[in-house]
């Protein structure tokens, strides 16, 4: 049984440094601590076997360990002792590894080893004798280089460890030369960093050499033994801590007052009296009580510090000032009657983790102010009272050493005082009277988590789940909303106010817990939302100053509302909404989250991955690539990037391997293929082909670790690929295609962002999980190549309902809200590796590139020279106007030689020659398009000669003669309309507002009055002057800002503008668009186009907005133009941040809310300013706002999304906007709404149910099959694959046997096996129930070894005849019977034997044992309660 925290914390003493190291390293900023690995091989020892003696056979050896500090010849920290060996031809193998780290990265500090022989003495102990000793050292004067990376052979040395303690040996650099080695001795040892020990330094102290099978609480142990190799840490609960009050003995009064006497006579005894000193007394200025919680080595965290007050006089609650000192006269005037106490008013918050070597101390601390005499030597600007501390009572609590129910009971813990060893390391305030009255601290706790948690896992429940059963609230109406945990992020904990010394906590954001279970310890929180770097050019200061926010997913229940409506009168008065309180249950986002830190798999794992033959990520010279650990910090330096000479960028993703993990409901070879869906950057979504998970059947491996199966890609004709194993899909980004000032995005791009990927299961196309990689690791950093591998865990959601018993009564009624618990799964482990490999660019290409200016934002008409001379009109003045327009005349060619045929035929009377040229090649290809556009759609026509096609176009070409006459006009109108036109070129992405001023000029003598019209609204004029002040500064545009500047008047086509003669002015244009096309590729894997054996992913943008020219016109007073501004809008695919799957049923609304908490603006001066959060969503048919209810709470993301039939999947975006004018969404996300058939069924555990489902045939013959989420539980009849005829009707029959009660949802989809496409989905929403239970029993079994516990159960036949009957059990991973099946006569008995598996920690279990006939309906269950002790 594991230690408790009394001994662990007597085994944990320590001595603590020098100072003058400690502060020395900290000089050198070498404060950093770093983590170390220490192997203990062998020790080879030839002069102990010559001083052995016969009776010395049973001798054993030990090495001992302690760190040494060379320069001030001090042993510190704690020293570590190996477990005894024996000695084996001279030889005496350790064969340990121990862990340690420390700040003290100098070389003075040293590390002693110490050979002992432990021969046995009469009376059974062991006397320690040294038998040589050797010195490591550690650090060279280069800190970051150890002295002893690697192997290392160290000689033994004559003599103890205390020889250094010498006066000889001070300020000895080398040992050498002073100390006798001993001939042939010597050990083997390797010592190397452990970075691994980073994320558990707050369990352990510095400087402590600790093995790694050493219990450390906090810490989840290790099926190898070493926890420490690879650190796993316990999931931390918060808790509240309430109605804390303190008694002190025999009251508070007399205990202060006896406490001021003493304190007031120890400095009257140790000052030195002046002849003119006054009395003075010291009191007590504050009341301190210092909460935190502790593992028996250290605290986990720094200690709470809160202000106590005496309960008498708390409704005359001080600020805590120093001018405003608490004696004991003011304390005392409190009634009598009243309890003298002291009490927190407010809650605490504790971490806690269900460990019973993990306590909480509580020091009870008083400040007192002591009178400044001539003697203190303090300045005369200092107060006239100086301010002391000292340490009353200390007393700790362990929560998790016995398990009892704390939860409903007030907590009593008496104190302690005196001269005892407390945690704090501080002297404690004692009395000498002995009384019985004990001092005590009285509290109550509860878990801050108010969900109930009920485990949805079949498998073993441990203490964990004792406790959390505990802590569920009662279901009451009033506490029914409660269950849903606050969307905020948990803070740190922090109390009151202090007075003397105020507490800097930072908010802690905690990332999503990859959990698969429903305990308190392992909820889960949602994942962080940080701003997009990538919305525009100058979204920069958005993302510099927008602080980090969470977001809760509220999901709306599923079940069926009651048919009951509140009555209403036919008149009165105007109903008012109350507040609204959400009851959905959460959903995991997983969009930009990523695992705290990537799994990582054994040796033997890595060996059997790595074994398969990858490719390798190769730079252009062919080296292989840096490999980089995704489990260390990663520094970004822009400045680096953007110097790299290798300018562009291939970025390869590999998905090399996938880790099946077992579940209950699935079979050891699923999934058998997957496919993989992700979105790189503006690059259009990914979907990979099919993939099939090779199993390597001779490779031996345990079955607690299961091995990663090797991808390998599927061809069109179902054939597996033999060639290259995995899958690499390919990116490239270079100059061509970025856009000039894009660079810098897509590296923020690669440092802040993940990318988000989806698992499906190829066969069912049923979505296995979603799982996050971080991007930063594809950053160069001035390398030719980098890559990483990251094998991260694939997650999943289940919602499961509270379980009701079959019998209750309240069935139909049961409300449409009721809570859901949510639960994270993992499904399994995806091996990706990520690369970039840096290209060199056209050196041509990037000086053009560099050359180009930055995107300015003033558009400024073309000047022009000179006016029409006269003449024909000709469009030579309109191409040095416009050279744009003249360039697409010549958008479509035709061959040269048919030209020349064309002009016999074309009078030039009048055109002049270079116009006939342009007109005739302008329509004569026009012409020619058509033709061969007809001549595609009818391939069945012979070919005409080429004498054929020049008549029949000449024929053509002569029809236009009378429309060129009538619309002369026109051509002149369209002339003069195109020499004041100005082009602006646009790129513009989804949800960025695109800033731009146009320069108009009044080319007139008089003045004008212009009115603005724009011909798409998507691009208007911004006349709001605050608004216009903003883009200008975003912009930085340099020019001037004139307020009230437009006149708008109601039914005008635009707003109007005055200009004097000849003014000039700055028109403010804003172009912004919301829509964009929502087509998305059918579901099921695809075929990536292939190229030099590795797939190559197309590099042709989404085209998510549409391109389009939009004309502002700058019409005069007479409606004539004055001015024309033609903006080409050129698509730009954006960037997705999160991506979210909902699944639904068809034909109805689904109502979503996401919960966003408050977004601080950091350069805002005043913190209670809200920041204005708005939304918008791409598609106008779907609901989508926004509103605060309540100052500081935190705000509601609303969307309404109309149904759709199944299998239809819909998918549209939604832009979060934090600023005032939208100028950029700081967030864009993706939703995917699957709309499924809904079908509800009812039914009992461990009994089987039928429900028949009906599939409609299409317009083709298809060849269909049907899957389910969980094929142990639901059986779908016909299993295999059938023939679906069109318009037919197709019966299915669901065979269902769930083993878990509640209310849960579950999947089928029936899929064209041909094509892989869906053709329809089911959702099925059951309603499990508890059995009926007809005999309870109970029964203890042992922890840890044997061979487990045998019981019998007798059973009668009920029945009069001869039955055959099937046990059955809903957790065969504890429980197995002797035979599955058995039968027996009418009236008979039957021994069923039962034979319980080991456990190998202790806790209970409750498991249902189902007695069925053979159509598997339950006809007996009983329930036996194991406990595990």
């Amino acid at each position: 049984m594991a230690d408790g925290w009394r001994e662990v914390f007597e085994r944990s003493r320590l001595i603590p440094p020098p100072s003058q190291t400690v502060r020395l390293a900290g000089e050198n900023h070498l404060s950093q601590p770093q983590g170390f690995q220490l192997n203990l091989s062998r020790v080879t020892a030839p002069h102990l076997s010559q001083d052995m003696s016969t009776g010395e056979q049973d001798v054993t050896y030990q090495l001992r360990v302690t760190l040494f500090d060379r320069n001030h010849q001090h042993f510190f920290g704690k020293t570590w002792r190996s477990s005894p060996q024996k000695m084996k031809n001279n030889k005496i193998a350790f064969n340990e590894v121990l862990y340690f780290y420390t700040s003290l990265l100098l070389p003075s500090t040293l590390m002693v080893l110490e050979l002992v022989s432990l021969p046995p003495r009469p009376d059974g102990s062991h006397q320690a004798l040294g038998r040589g000793f050797t010195i490591l050292e550690l650090f060279t004067s280069k800190p970051e280089i150890p002295a002893t990376d690697g192997d290392r052979r160290l000689s033994l040395h004559h003599g103890s460890p205390r020889g250094l303690l010498h006066p000889l040996l001070k300020d000895t650099v080398d040992y050498g030369n002073l100390l006798k080695i001993i001939d042939g001795a010597h050990l083997d040892c390797v010592v190397k960093k452990h970075p691994a020990l980073v994320s558990m330094m707050h369990l352990l102290p510095e400087n402590v050499l600790v093995s790694g099978d050493e219990e450390i609480p906090g810490l989840t142990a290790s099926p190898t033994g070493d926890a420490l190799l690879r650190p796993q840490l316990l999931k931390m609960l918060p808790f509240n801590l309430n109605r804390l009050t303190i008694s002190l003995q025999p009251s508070l009064e007399k205990f202060e007052s006896q406490l001021l006497q003493q304190i007031n006579a120890d400095c009257h005894n140790t000052k030195q009296p002046g002849p003119d000193d006054a009395p003075r007394t010291v009191a007590i200025q504050e009341r301190r009580l210092h909460v935190g919680v502790h593992n028996g080595w250290c605290f986990l965290d720094k200690p709470q510090v809160v202000v106590l007050e005496p309960v008498a006089s708390a409704l005359r609650g001080r600020t805590g000032s120093a001018s405003k000192q608490s004696t004991l006269v003011k304390d005392s005037s409190a009634s009598s009657s009243l309890p003298q106490m002291l009490g927190l008013r407010s809650s605490l918050e504790l971490r806690l983790t269900n460990h019973q070597a993990l306590a909480v101390v509580f020091q009870l601390e008083y400040v007192f102010s002591a009178p400044i005499g001539r003697e203190t030597m303090l300045s005369a600007t200092s107060t006239s009272r100086a301010a002391f501390l000292q340490c009353l009572r200390w007393g700790i609590w362990c929560p998790f050493q016995e398990p009892v129910d704390w939860k409903r009971e007030e907590i009593r813990l008496v104190l302690q005082g005196g001269a005892k060893r407390n945690p704090h390391g501080v002297m404690v305030y004692s009395t000498e009277e002995v009384s019985e009255m004990k001092d005590t601290i009285t509290f109550w706790l509860s878990s801050s988590l108010e969900r109930k948690a009920s485990s949805p896992k079949a498998s073993l429940r441990t203490k964990q789940e004792d406790v959390s059963r505990q802590r569920r609230s009662p279901s009451s109406p009033s506490q029914s909303q409660k269950i849903i945990p606050p969307a905020s992020p948990p803070e740190s904990p922090q109390g009151p106010g202090l007075s003397l010394s105020q507490l800097a906590a930072t908010s802690r954001y905690p990332t999503i817990s990859h959990s698969s279970s429903a305990l308190p310890w392992q909820q889960s929180f949602p994942s962080l939302l940080h701003p997009s770097p990538l919305a525009s050019a100058h979204q920069l200061s958005h993302v510099a100053c927008s602080a980090v926010s969470n977001i809760a997913h509220l999901e709306m229940d599923l079940q069926r509302e009651g048919e009951g409506s509140p009555s209403m009168q036919d008149e009165g008065d105007q109903l008012q909404e109350l507040p609204f309180t959400p009851v959905h249950a959460p959903v995991i986002t997983l969009g930009m989250n990523v695992p705290s830190s990537c799994s990582v798999s054994s040796r033997s794992s890595q060996a059997h991955l790595f074994s398969a033959g990858f490719p390798d990520i190769v730079d252009c010279s062919g080296q292989v690539a840096e490999v980089l650990d995704p489990t260390e910090p990663l520094p970004f330096d822009p400045q680096r990037e953007e110097a790299d000479l290798l300018q562009g960028n291939l970025l390869v993703f590999q998905f090399l391997a996938f880790t099946r993990i077992p579940a209950a409901g699935f079979g050891p070879d699923w999934p058998e293929n997957i496919y993989v869906t992700f979105q790189f950057y503006r690059f259009p979504p990914t979907t990979s082909q099919e993939l099939k998970l090779l199993t390597n059947s001779k490779v031996q491996h345990k079955a607690s670790e299961p091995l990663p199966s090797v991808l390998a890609s599927i061809n069109k004709d179902g054939t597996v690929n033999t060639g290259s194993p995995g899958l690499q899909v390919q990116f490239r980004v270079d100059d061509s295609f970025l856009r000039p000032g894009e660079k810098r995005w897509f590296l923020r791009y690669l440092a802040l962002h993940t990318m988000h990927i989806d698992i499906w299961d190829s066969n069912s196309l049923l979505l296995i999980g979603s799982t996050a990689i971080e991007l930063k690791y594809m950053l160069r950093q001035g390398k030719s190549a980098v890559q990483a591998l990251h094998e991260v865990e694939v997650l999943t959601t289940d919602y499961v309902g509270e379980d009701t018993l079959l019998t209750s009564t309240d069935l139909p009624q049961r409300s449409a809200s009721s809570p859901m618990t949510v639960h994270t799964i993992i499904r399994g482990r995806l091996h990706v590796r990520t690369g970039n490999i840096g290209c060199p660019v056209d050196p041509s290409r990037r000086k053009a590139a560099d050359g180009m200016l930055s995107h300015s934002h003033i558009i400024t008409p073309r000047e022009v020279t000179s006016g029409f001379r006269g003449g024909s009109l000709s469009s030579t003045n309109v191409l040095h106007l416009n050279a744009r327009n003249t360039a697409q005349a010549h958008r479509l060619e035709i061959d040269g030689d048919r030209i020349p045929s064309f002009r016999h035929g074309i009078r030039a009377d009048t055109i002049m020659p270079e116009e006939r040229n342009l007109c005739e090649h302008r329509k004569l290809s026009c012409m020619a398009a058509v033709h061969q556009r007809e001549g595609k759609e009818d391939a069945k026509t012979p070919k005409d000669t080429d004498w054929t096609k020049e008549v029949r176009m000449a024929r053509d070409l002569h029809q236009f003669k009378p429309s060129e006459g009538r619309s002369k006009a026109e051509g002149i109108t369209n002339m003069l309309s195109q020499a004041i036109t100005t082009q602006h070129l646009l790129y513009a992405s989804l949800g960025s507002a695109e800033y731009m001023e146009f320069v108009l000029k009044n080319p007139f003598n008089v003045p004008q009055t212009v009115t603005i019209h724009s011909d798409d609204p998507e691009l208007s004029v911004i006349t709001n002057t605050e608004e216009w002040r903003y883009f200008k500064a975003l912009t930085r545009t340099p020019t001037a800002l004139e307020e009230n500047m437009f006149h708008l008047e109601e039914g005008a086509p635009g707003p109007r503008v005055y200009l004097r003669p000849k003014e000039s002015i700055h028109i403010p244009l804003k172009y912004q668009s919301f829509l964009c096309d929502h087509t998305m590729a059918l579901q099921g894997p695809s075929f990536l186009p292939t190229g030099k054996g590795s797939q190559v992913a197309k590099k042709n943008l989404s085209s998510s907005i549409t391109a389009k020219t939009i004309k502002v016109t700058f019409r005069a007073e007479d409606g004539k133009p004055m001015a024309i501004c033609q903006v080409n809008v050129e698509p730009t695919p954006h960037v997705v941040d999160q991506t979210f799957r909902l699944y639904h049923p068809e034909l109805c609304f689904l109502k979503k809310a996401i919960r966003l908490p408050p977004w601080h603006d950091p350069t805002v001066g005043d913190p209670d300013t809200r920041t204005n959060m708005s939304v918008r969503c791409s598609d106008p048919n779907i609901i989508c706002q926004t509103r605060m209810l309540v100052p500081g709470e935190p705000q509601d993301v609303y969307l309404k999304v109309p149904g759709s039939p199944s299998p239809h999947i819909k998918m549209f975006f939604v832009m979060v906007f934090t600023d005032k004018w939208m100028a950029a969404p700081s967030q864009i996300w993706q939703i995917y709404v699957h709309f499924l058939e809904r079908v509800d069924i009812s039914c009992v555990t461990g009994q089987r149910s039928c429900q028949s489902l009906v599939l409609r045939g299409k317009q083709a013959v298809r060849k269909v099959k049907c899957f389910s989420s969980h094929p142990k539980e639901i059986k779908v009849d016909p299993a295999g694959v059938f023939v679906l005829p069109p318009a037919a009707v197709q019966e299915l029959q669901l065979k269902m046997q769930p083993w878990q009660a509640g209310s849960r949802f579950l999947y089928v989809n029936a899929v064209d096996v041909e094509q892989q496409r869906l053709v329809t989905a089911w959702l099925l929403c059951l309603n499990v129930h508890r059995p009926v239970l007809s005999k309870a029993f109970e029964v203890c079994v042992p922890v840890g070894g044997g061979r487990g516990s045998s019981r019998k159960i007798t059973y009668t036949n009920p029945y009069t005849s001869s039955r055959t009957f099937l046990l059955r059990s809903d957790h065969p991973d504890l429980l197995q019977f002797k035979e599955d099946k058995f039968q027996i006569g009418g009236g008979e008995s039957y021994t069923i034997g039962l034979r319980f598996a080991l456990s190998q920690s202790p806790g209970s279990a409750e498991i249902l044992v189902y007695v069925n006939n053979l159509e598997e309906k339950t006809e007996e269950t009983f329930c036996v309660k194991v406990n595990y002790s």
